[in-house]
């Protein structure tokens, strides 16, 4: 097995790439989110207004 990678190398390896991608990443899709909740704020408000008359 020489110049192979073993199982709990590929693991550790794998573990630490999908927790680096979401320590990278979830600022992104925080901002995200909240962009997208304001933008469902912004649009309900309307509706809110006209039932009310």
């Amino acid at each position: 097995m020489f110049g192979r990678l073993t199982l709990p190398q590929i693991i550790l390896g794998v573990v630490l790439g999908v927790g680096g991608g979401i320590y990278i990443y979830k600022p992104i899709f925080d901002q995200f989110r909240r962009e997208q909740k304001q933008l469902q704020e912004k649009l309900e408000a309307p509706q809110d207004v006209a039932k009310e008359d």
